[in-house]
């Protein structure tokens, strides 16, 4: 089974007031959806974009995967493991909360900032907090501790991904159009399928696509 979902059906959120414009995937604070929770391990998809000198000051998380792939511009990171790094296109940003860890996500620079920013449920809670960063991603990312991995398709028009068989996989396209099972997918569009098997990606335009495959 495949469900759809068209970036403007996506929740606002954010403080658009403070430069910080964000659209979540599944259910995130006051936008409540009990149908919508969670699919698989992946609790939250967030579309984040902050104007220059925006950002979201020190906060909490625990027991939370937090898988970041910057669009465009360069994302500032800190946090109490006593990172500081810069994130850029093409760049993958893991932070592991385990039993608890604080960070500041800031645009510091002159030009808009776009990512896509993914929470994963851990399979087992607590632990140490980690944090990994991967320059000009290459591959899948393998994220064993939520039982899913990430594969980033970069696609010129008329190419074609195959896409893993899993019990779960979810497709964010992040920039141009593809088409999935007859479906057309364009910017900011997602799919879900659940007992996926035999599916192809293929660009309708020169398109990114990020593809989560997780066990159930």
């Amino acid at each position: 089974m495949i469900r759809i979902q068209r970036a403007g059906d996506r929740y606002p959120g954010g403080d658009p007031e403070a430069g910080i414009e964000t659209r979540h995937a599944l259910s995130f604070g006051p936008y409540y959806d009990p149908d919508n929770l969670r699919f698989g391990p992946l609790l939250a998809v967030n579309e984040e974009r902050l104007a220059p000198g925006a950002g979201f000051d020190e906060h909490p998380h625990s027991h939370t995967e937090i898988v970041t792939w910057v669009v465009e511009g360069e994302l500032t990171h800190r946090d109490t493991t006593g990172r500081e790094t810069v994130v850029r296109p093409g760049d993958l940003q893991h932070l592991s909360s385990a039993a608890g860890v604080r960070h500041v996500e800031r645009n510091d620079g002159p030009d808009p900032l776009t990512f896509v920013q993914m929470w994963l449920a851990p399979r087992e809670p607590g632990g140490e907090p980690a944090y990994g960063l991967v320059r000009g991603l290459r591959g899948p990312y393998a994220l064993p501790a939520a039982g899913a991995a990430l594969h980033v398709h970069r696609l010129a028009r008329g190419e074609e991904a195959a896409l893993p068989d899993a019990d779960v996989l979810y497709v964010h396209v992040v920039r141009g159009a593809v088409a999935l099972a007859g479906e057309e997918l364009a910017e900011g569009d997602a799919a879900r399928a659940t007992d996926a098997r035999d599916l192809t990606l293929r660009a309708t335009a020169d398109a990114e696509a990020l593809v989560w495959e997780a066990r159930a």
